[in-house]
């Protein structure tokens, strides 16, 4: 087996759901590490002394299984047949939105006794129509993302131990190239490799996953917008401001248009939305919503090498996905007179503010940073992150080393 970084925080949450009488959805970008993710629980269950006949994995981008595709009953039949039912069993299928009818597929085996079905998709839209009606209460979702920091580190074999370490080095090379995990393993072939990597990501995604599934006719249109939205991550967006610019540079895209390709992105994990939130009424907004990058290393395919995004928001970018993975809700703050980059509800229910900054700089920017903060007028805890080595706090807002944040080191 392929050296993996074991990624833990998801194992963990797939044996937490072992032999639960529910469907475990594993959702996320192409190439995040799902198929991989199933491969390193699946070496899981054998340790544990699953017996190979009670596991069944199929992956649907395989060529083999395209005679199944649109064969459900053969299909079907094909899984059952390869398991002792006496005992539990395991099927994983990867990629299954590539079956036809698949949400049938997914229902006959889960209603069988002894099975636990575990599914992947690249498509938000697994989780809509009718498979949400079908298995409503009856799944629970797990979403993938690529590499933290911390997996990137440990893929890198760095030792985090080390309290030496130059973080904001490998802070560059992380962000600079790309935590997708395969782009990861090609470094030692070099930058072009991992750029070409990405280009084919990135093509198949918009190729085969959004331009083919919803007969996008524009397809320039629709990559300047891509283009437009990975240039303004962290910038509060709305359709209309995106067709005032397109329109500058001759392009006519209405404002429905923008607003469903907007939502193909997204749902196809290439952009994360975040809706604003109101600190005064203590309410979601509709309007004006921030977009952050699945993996900034994606910049260089879509920006060029110059990346007009600047640091500060490259960085607010890696710490909205940390926010994500450590299981957050999250909006973007604002009120009149006030902007706050994340409000953040935990897992418990607690309420959390983050502002970003890549450095405090002067006086200027300590006003600003910690000002945004202490305008909240309420006692949750409040958060500045900043690259700098000496942190200080003020007014009971705790400012913090953001390597050592994300290194969960604080």
């Amino acid at each position: 087996m392929r050296n993996y970084t074991n990624r833990e925080g998801y194992i963990r949450k797939l044996l937490a759901y072992k032999d639960k009488d529910l469907i475990k959805v594993v959702s996320g970008l192409r190439r995040s590490g799902k198929s991989t993710l199933f491969e390193i629980y699946r070496e899981n269950l054998l340790q544990m002394g699953v017996q190979p006949g009670q596991i069944v994995f199929l992956n649907f981008e395989d060529f083999d299984l395209r005679k199944y595709l649109n064969d459900l009953d053969t299909l079907y039949a094909h899984i059952i047949n390869q398991l002792d039912l006496s005992k539990p069993c395991y099927v994983f299928l990867d990629e299954v939105q590539n079956v036809n009818e698949f949400e049938r597929l997914v229902d006959g085996l889960f209603i069988k006794p002894h099975i636990d079905v575990y599914i992947t998709g690249s498509n938000a839209y697994l989780l809509s129509g009718e498979l949400a009606t079908l298995l409503s209460g009856r799944y629970i979702e797990i979403s993938i993302l690529p590499f933290s920091f911390i997996e990137y580190l440990t893929a890198r074999n760095i030792d985090i131990s080390n309290k030496y370490l130059n973080y904001e080095t490998l802070f560059f090379d992380y962000v600079n190239e790309t935590s997708l995990p395969k782009g990861v393993e090609l470094r030692e072939g070099g930058y072009d490799k991992i750029y070409e990597y990405l280009e084919a990501i990135y093509t198949t995604i918009i190729e085969k996953d959004i331009a083919r599934r919803y007969q996008i006719n524009d397809k320039r249109a629709f990559g300047n917008i891509t283009k437009f939205v990975a240039s303004n991550i962290g910038n509060p967006l709305s359709p209309g401001n995106i067709s005032k610019t397109l329109k500058q540079d001759g392009q006519n895209t209405h404002n429905t248009t923008i607003e469903k390709y907007l939502e193909y992105l997204v749902t196809s994990f290439v952009f994360y939305k975040v809706n604003r939130f109101d600190l005064k009424g203590k309410k979601q907004l509709a309007t004006q919503e921030k977009y952050y990058l699945v993996d900034v290393g994606l910049l260089n395919i879509l920006v060029g090498k110059d990346r007009t995004t600047d640091r500060g928001h490259i960085l607010e970018n890696i710490v909205y996905l940390e926010l994500l993975r450590r299981g957050n809700k999250i909006w973007t703050g604002s009120s009149r007179n006030n902007e706050v980059d994340f409000v953040c509800k935990t897992i418990t229910g607690d309420i959390e503010y983050y502002q970003v900054a890549w450095q405090i700089t002067d006086e200027n920017t300590v006003e600003r940073e910690f000002g945004a903060l202490e305008k909240i007028n309420d006692n949750y805890p409040k958060f500045l992150l900043t690259t700098d080595s000496f942190t200080q706090n003020r007014s009971g807002i705790r400012h913090l080393n953001v390597f050592n944040w994300l290194l969960h080191m604080n």
